[in-house]
Protein backbone atom coordinates (compact mmCIF):
# COMPACT_ATOMS: atom_id res chain seq x y z
CA UNK A 1 0.00 0.00 0.00
CA UNK A 2 1.38 3.55 -0.81
CA UNK A 3 2.45 5.53 2.59
CA UNK A 4 2.89 9.19 2.83
CA UNK A 5 4.56 11.11 5.46
CA UNK A 6 2.79 14.15 6.56
CA UNK A 7 4.83 17.20 8.71
CA UNK A 8 2.11 18.65 10.71
CA UNK A 9 3.09 22.13 12.44
CA UNK A 10 -0.18 23.11 14.19
CA UNK A 11 -2.95 21.79 15.88
CA UNK A 12 -5.87 22.99 13.43
CA UNK A 13 -3.67 22.43 9.61
CA UNK A 14 -4.34 19.28 8.43
CA UNK A 15 -4.65 17.66 4.91
CA UNK A 16 -8.28 18.70 5.36
CA UNK A 17 -10.30 17.45 2.49
CA UNK A 18 -7.50 16.13 0.71
CA UNK A 19 -7.70 13.20 3.30
CA UNK A 20 -10.78 11.79 1.51
CA UNK A 21 -9.14 12.06 -1.96
CA UNK A 22 -5.99 10.08 -0.79
CA UNK A 23 -8.46 7.68 0.54
CA UNK A 24 -10.15 7.14 -2.51
CA UNK A 25 -6.84 6.26 -4.57
CA UNK A 26 -5.88 3.46 -1.46
CA UNK A 27 -3.37 6.13 -0.72
CA UNK A 28 -2.22 5.72 3.62
CA UNK A 29 -0.72 9.14 5.59
CA UNK A 30 1.04 9.11 8.60
CA UNK A 31 0.96 12.32 10.71
CA UNK A 32 4.34 13.13 12.31
CA UNK A 33 3.64 16.59 14.55
CA UNK A 34 7.11 18.01 15.44
CA UNK A 35 5.89 21.18 17.00
CA UNK A 36 5.05 19.19 20.11
CA UNK A 37 8.19 17.44 19.99
CA UNK A 38 7.71 14.25 17.92
CA UNK A 39 10.92 13.00 15.71
CA UNK A 40 10.50 13.05 12.45
CA UNK A 41 11.48 9.83 10.10
CA UNK A 42 14.88 8.55 9.85
CA UNK A 43 14.83 7.98 6.32
CA UNK A 44 12.51 8.20 3.03
CA UNK A 45 12.62 4.14 2.72
CA UNK A 46 9.66 2.97 4.15
CA UNK A 47 7.30 5.89 2.11
CA UNK A 48 6.08 7.12 -1.35
CA UNK A 49 5.98 10.82 -0.88
CA UNK A 50 6.51 13.99 1.58
CA UNK A 51 3.51 16.22 2.25
CA UNK A 52 4.71 19.23 4.25
CA UNK A 53 1.71 21.40 5.58
CA UNK A 54 1.00 25.03 6.84
CA UNK A 55 1.89 26.37 9.95
CA UNK A 56 1.08 29.87 12.16
CA UNK A 57 4.98 31.57 12.89
CA UNK A 58 7.69 32.28 9.82
CA UNK A 59 9.89 29.23 9.07
CA UNK A 60 13.28 32.21 9.10
CA UNK A 61 12.24 32.10 12.91
CA UNK A 62 13.94 29.30 14.16
CA UNK A 63 13.58 29.90 18.01
CA UNK A 64 9.89 29.35 17.59
CA UNK A 65 10.11 26.56 15.18
CA UNK A 66 13.13 24.60 16.02
CA UNK A 67 12.37 21.52 14.03
CA UNK A 68 13.31 23.08 10.55
CA UNK A 69 16.89 22.18 10.21
CA UNK A 70 15.72 18.44 10.72
CA UNK A 71 12.61 19.78 7.84
CA UNK A 72 15.41 20.29 5.85
CA UNK A 73 17.29 17.08 6.52
CA UNK A 74 13.81 15.25 5.58
CA UNK A 75 12.83 17.11 2.22
CA UNK A 76 16.73 16.07 1.17
CA UNK A 77 16.36 12.66 1.87
CA UNK A 78 13.23 12.15 -0.06
CA UNK A 79 14.51 14.08 -3.07
CA UNK A 80 17.99 12.07 -2.79
CA UNK A 81 15.72 8.96 -3.59
CA UNK A 82 13.47 10.40 -6.08
CA UNK A 83 10.43 10.18 -3.40
CA UNK A 84 7.63 13.30 -4.43
CA UNK A 85 7.23 16.25 -1.90
CA UNK A 86 4.80 19.12 -1.89
CA UNK A 87 4.55 22.06 0.75
CA UNK A 88 1.49 24.10 1.31
CA UNK A 89 2.43 27.48 3.26
CA UNK A 90 4.92 26.85 5.63
CA UNK A 91 5.93 24.05 3.98
CA UNK A 92 6.44 25.61 0.92
CA UNK A 93 8.72 27.89 2.74
CA UNK A 94 10.70 24.87 3.84
CA UNK A 95 11.35 23.44 0.64
CA UNK A 96 11.97 26.96 -0.96
CA UNK A 97 14.49 27.51 1.39
CA UNK A 98 16.11 23.66 0.46
CA UNK A 99 15.94 25.00 -2.94
CA UNK A 100 18.58 28.10 -2.11
CA UNK A 101 15.74 30.79 -1.71
CA UNK A 102 16.74 33.94 0.73
CA UNK A 103 14.20 33.69 3.63
CA UNK A 104 13.15 36.04 6.28
CA UNK A 105 10.65 36.60 9.26
CA UNK A 106 8.84 39.75 7.75
CA UNK A 107 6.11 40.45 6.80
CA UNK A 108 4.84 38.05 9.70
CA UNK A 109 1.50 37.54 8.03
CA UNK A 110 0.71 37.61 4.23
CA UNK A 111 -3.10 36.41 3.74
CA UNK A 112 -5.03 37.02 1.19
CA UNK A 113 -7.59 36.00 -1.94
CA UNK A 114 -6.06 36.21 -5.41
CA UNK A 115 -6.60 35.03 -8.82
CA UNK A 116 -3.93 31.92 -10.48
CA UNK A 117 -2.03 33.10 -13.15
CA UNK A 118 0.35 29.98 -15.12
CA UNK A 119 3.49 31.93 -16.40
CA UNK A 120 5.35 31.24 -19.06
CA UNK A 121 7.65 28.64 -17.26
CA UNK A 122 4.25 27.03 -16.15
CA UNK A 123 3.03 26.44 -19.58
CA UNK A 124 2.13 22.96 -19.83
CA UNK A 125 2.34 21.91 -16.54
CA UNK A 126 -0.28 20.49 -15.05
CA UNK A 127 -0.84 21.96 -11.86
CA UNK A 128 -0.20 25.59 -13.26
CA UNK A 129 -2.98 24.66 -16.53
CA UNK A 130 -5.37 23.68 -13.05
CA UNK A 131 -5.47 26.79 -10.78
CA UNK A 132 -4.50 29.13 -13.69
CA UNK A 133 -7.28 31.93 -14.05
CA UNK A 134 -9.04 30.47 -10.40
CA UNK A 135 -9.50 31.68 -7.21
CA UNK A 136 -6.98 30.89 -4.68
CA UNK A 137 -6.26 31.57 -0.90
CA UNK A 138 -2.65 32.48 0.09
CA UNK A 139 -1.45 31.95 3.71
CA UNK A 140 1.75 32.09 4.78
CA UNK A 141 4.44 33.66 7.21
CA UNK A 142 7.62 35.40 6.44
CA UNK A 143 9.39 35.78 2.86
CA UNK A 144 10.71 33.79 0.42
CA UNK A 145 13.20 35.38 -2.49
CA UNK A 146 13.70 32.72 -5.02
CA UNK A 147 17.15 31.96 -5.80
CA UNK A 148 18.52 33.16 -9.41
CA UNK A 149 17.47 31.04 -12.33
CA UNK A 150 13.99 30.08 -10.40
CA UNK A 151 11.02 30.63 -12.19
CA UNK A 152 7.08 30.37 -10.69
CA UNK A 153 5.20 28.21 -12.90
CA UNK A 154 2.03 30.13 -10.86
CA UNK A 155 1.95 34.12 -9.89
CA UNK A 156 -0.47 35.77 -8.00
CA UNK A 157 -2.25 39.33 -9.37
CA UNK A 158 0.57 41.70 -8.96
CA UNK A 159 3.19 39.16 -10.26
CA UNK A 160 4.49 37.58 -6.98
CA UNK A 161 5.11 34.03 -7.35
CA UNK A 162 2.52 31.39 -5.50
CA UNK A 163 3.84 27.90 -6.78
CA UNK A 164 6.95 26.93 -7.69
CA UNK A 165 8.82 23.51 -9.06
CA UNK A 166 12.22 23.93 -7.61
CA UNK A 167 12.65 20.16 -9.09
CA UNK A 168 11.22 17.71 -10.88
CA UNK A 169 9.73 16.08 -7.95
CA UNK A 170 9.01 18.74 -5.76
CA UNK A 171 5.86 21.48 -5.83
CA UNK A 172 5.94 24.47 -3.10
CA UNK A 173 2.80 26.48 -3.37
CA UNK A 174 1.58 29.22 -0.83
CA UNK A 175 -2.05 28.91 -1.88
CA UNK A 176 -4.21 26.54 0.35
CA UNK A 177 -5.90 24.31 -1.64
CA UNK A 178 -6.17 21.93 1.45
CA UNK A 179 -8.26 24.64 3.90
CA UNK A 180 -11.70 24.68 4.05
CA UNK A 181 -13.68 27.04 6.63
CA UNK A 182 -13.99 25.03 9.64
CA UNK A 183 -10.18 24.80 9.06
CA UNK A 184 -9.60 28.74 9.67
CA UNK A 185 -12.08 28.47 12.24
CA UNK A 186 -9.61 26.48 14.30
CA UNK A 187 -6.36 28.69 13.65
CA UNK A 188 -8.60 31.53 15.18
CA UNK A 189 -9.56 29.12 18.11
CA UNK A 190 -6.13 27.71 18.66
CA UNK A 191 -4.96 28.88 21.75
CA UNK A 192 -1.80 31.35 21.65
CA UNK A 193 -2.19 31.43 17.61
CA UNK A 194 -1.02 34.77 16.23
CA UNK A 195 -3.65 35.28 13.31
CA UNK A 196 -4.16 37.98 10.49
CA UNK A 197 -6.35 41.14 12.01
CA UNK A 198 -8.24 40.42 8.42
CA UNK A 199 -9.13 36.67 9.44
CA UNK A 200 -12.78 37.52 9.96
CA UNK A 201 -13.34 38.76 5.88
CA UNK A 202 -11.05 35.86 4.97
CA UNK A 203 -13.26 33.63 6.80
CA UNK A 204 -16.23 35.36 5.31
CA UNK A 205 -14.94 34.82 1.62
CA UNK A 206 -13.66 31.23 2.26
CA UNK A 207 -17.32 30.50 2.76
CA UNK A 208 -18.45 31.95 0.01
CA UNK A 209 -15.72 30.55 -2.38
CA UNK A 210 -16.54 27.03 -0.81
CA UNK A 211 -18.15 25.63 -3.65
CA UNK A 212 -15.46 26.45 -6.66
CA UNK A 213 -12.20 26.30 -4.14
CA UNK A 214 -13.37 22.46 -3.70
CA UNK A 215 -13.51 21.95 -7.65
CA UNK A 216 -9.93 23.80 -7.45
CA UNK A 217 -8.58 21.13 -5.16
CA UNK A 218 -10.11 18.55 -6.59
CA UNK A 219 -8.06 20.06 -9.98
CA UNK A 220 -4.76 20.45 -7.80
CA UNK A 221 -5.05 16.55 -6.42
CA UNK A 222 -5.30 15.29 -10.59
CA UNK A 223 -2.75 17.60 -11.23
CA UNK A 224 -0.58 16.47 -8.45
CA UNK A 225 -1.39 13.22 -9.33
CA UNK A 226 -0.33 13.17 -12.88
CA UNK A 227 3.08 15.15 -12.85
CA UNK A 228 4.72 13.47 -9.57
CA UNK A 229 3.69 9.78 -10.54
CA UNK A 230 1.72 9.68 -7.12
CA UNK A 231 -0.39 6.72 -7.78
CA UNK A 232 2.93 4.57 -8.51
CA UNK A 233 4.26 2.28 -5.40
CA UNK A 234 7.36 3.54 -5.01
CA UNK A 235 10.34 0.16 -4.04
CA UNK A 236 10.59 0.06 -0.05
CA UNK A 237 13.55 -0.75 2.07
CA UNK A 238 13.26 -4.15 3.66
CA UNK A 239 12.48 -3.91 8.02
CA UNK A 240 15.02 -6.51 9.22
CA UNK A 241 13.73 -8.08 12.78
CA UNK A 242 16.50 -8.39 14.92
CA UNK A 243 15.71 -12.13 16.59
CA UNK A 244 17.19 -11.96 19.85
CA UNK A 245 17.50 -15.91 21.60
CA UNK A 246 15.91 -16.38 24.45
CA UNK A 247 18.24 -18.16 26.74
CA UNK A 248 15.93 -18.33 29.75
Amino acid sequence: MKQFVVVQHTYSEFLGTIENQLEKRDIGFAYFRPFVGQELPGSAGQFDALFLLGGSRPTADRQACPWVEDELRLVGMFLQAQRPVVGFGFGAMVLAEYAGARISAEPFHTAYWTTGHKTAAGAGDALAEAVDGRRLFVMYNGRAVLPPGMEPIVVDDDGNWLAVRTQKECYAMLFRPELKPGMIEDMIMEAKRPVPDNVEALLAEARREWKDTEQTKDRVIVALVRELDLMRERHKMPVFRLNVPDNS
